[in-house]
């Protein structure tokens, strides 16, 4: 799978708004990334 330069910013500045609104919440970058690597 080939990312365009466009699409990575597009990815990275959706990473930073969840990044800020998990902060806002009170909760850490840490939380954050065991809860997505977390096998439901």
């Amino acid at each position: 799978m080939v990312i365009t330069k466009n699409e990575f910013e597009v990815i990275d500045q959706e990473w930073i708004a969840l990044i800020l609104e998990a902060k806002d919440l009170g909760l850490s970058i840490e939380a954050v990334r065991d809860f997505l690597v977390t096998e439901r």
